[in-house]
């Protein structure tokens, strides 16, 4: 028993020292998990911050998320996949841009209306996107009787005569659909199309078909956008902020298992192990889950650090009166669990709630704030409860079995 216990708790200690190194370093097993590739926001990389206003008197909430769909793809297609595109109030929608040093080049990169066209194989140009009344996924019947997915076009009436002459013209061949210069569909004419009505057919899943759907509407934005502020973050700065915010956390995270092993001894030992796994948990979840790290990110993680620690002392305090009370090492350890448990499970739910309001509402530095504390709580309630008994038990069964080691009078 004792033999299993030293191995369990070596491997526990090499868990969370390997963990913790690969996390920081990006190095071995953590570039396959991918922590080497944790995403850093614009207040950390630098960038751009533009905000843009459509030039309608009332956009519709349709029109506006096509809007937003069209610069999110404009700048996934450059490789821009760490910008964000969001909106803000009824007009106007704010994209950043880290890695960018010059907004006036952003702008001119994403600043302008979606060019939407058909074409022949001959690349002439047969209609363009102003012609396209709506996209949307839809279902018909095959051959055979089967149900299948198609994208449904409609055309406005200039639309619907030009695309009747154009399929009529190109039967048994293909017409492009290009967006910005890249073909996002080529779908081949099997008769003359009437009426303003077609359907694009190509075997597609219901995503692929909502996918290409609001391609092609947001290449037929009814409004251009302007330009209403825009605002460069210098990489210096956020290079700054966040090697002050990372010396600043390792001194707090230094203090705090330093004044754990010395308020608790042993004890203290068990959640400093389970302090060091739980940082490295979360760091791999962030990056596993794509989530931009921004500073109010790295203060929603600090503070999870905290709801952690006090997880551990609430459990300690409960283990040292089930130890003055006379149990045993083993019925007191058990004990205390089970009498800490409401208190940090209320106090964790309750926080959680807080924070997914916060994520739900919320958008920007809010948002990021809320999406790594919900992270955070989450996986620490997991090394309170369960690593931090087990590293506790381990520790017994090594032969650190003297209740005065855990707080006993």
């Amino acid at each position: 028993m004792k033999v299993k216990s030293a191995l369990l708790f070596l491997a526990l200690i090499c868990a969370a020292a390997g963990l913790s190194v690969v996390s920081y370093m990006g190095i071995g097993p953590s570039n396959i998990l991918g922590v080497a590739n944790i995403k850093q926001g614009l207040d950390l990389k630098g960038g751009v911050n533009i905000v843009f206003e459509a030039e309608a008197e009332n956009p519709t909430d349709h029109e506006m998320d096509s809007a937003i769909r069209l610069l999110q793809q404009r700048l996934d297609f450059k490789g821009e996949t760490e910008s964000e595109v969001s909106r803000q109030g009824a007009k106007r929608i704010r994209v950043d841009i880290p890695g960018y040093e010059d907004a006036d080049e952003a702008v001119q990169t994403i600043g302008q209306t979606a060019r939407l066209a058909f074409l022949d194989e001959e690349n002439n140009e047969l209609l363009d996107g102003s012609m396209v009344a709506d996209a949307r996924k839809s279902t018909q019947q095959n051959a055979y009787g089967a149900s299948e997915v198609v994208v449904a076009l409609e055309f406005n009436s200039d639309g619907a005569a030009k695309f009747e002459e154009a399929t009529g013209a190109n039967i048994g061949k293909s017409i492009s659909i290009m967006l910005d210069n890249i073909i996002i569909s080529a779908p081949t004419v099997n008769a003359r199309i009437s009426g303003g009505n077609a359907v694009i057919e190509g075997g597609f899943t219901a995503k692929e078909a909502e996918d290409l759907a609001n391609l092609i509407k947001s290449g037929s934005l009814p409004f251009d956008l302007k330009v209403t502020s825009m605002q460069n973050v210098g990489a210096r700065l956020g290079a700054d902020a966040l090697r002050t915010s990372l010396l600043g956390g390792a001194i707090a995270f230094g203090l705090i298992l330093l004044f754990m092993l010395v308020l608790y001894r042993t004890s203290g030992l068990a959640a400093d192990i389970a302090l060091f796994i739980y940082l490295a948990l979360n760091l791999i979840i962030l990056s596993l889950f794509r989530i931009t790290l921004t500073l109010p990110g790295i203060a929603g993680i600090a503070l999870a650090v905290g709801m952690a620690v006090d997880a551990n002392i609430i459990i300690f305090e409960r283990l040292k009166d089930e130890l003055s009370a006379g149990k045993g090492l083993l019925p007191s350890i058990n004990a205390g669990f089970k009498r800490a448990f409401p208190a940090i499970a209320d106090s964790n739910i309750t926080t959680i709630i807080a924070a997914v309001i916060l994520f739900a509402l919320g958008s920007g530095p809010i948002k990021g704030f809320a999406q790594t504390l919900i992270i955070g709580i989450a996986v620490s309630f997991f090394t309170a409860i369960f690593i931090t008994r087990l590293i506790l038990k381990s520790l017994i069964g090594v032969g650190a079995s003297n209740p005065k080691l855990y707080g006993a009078k």
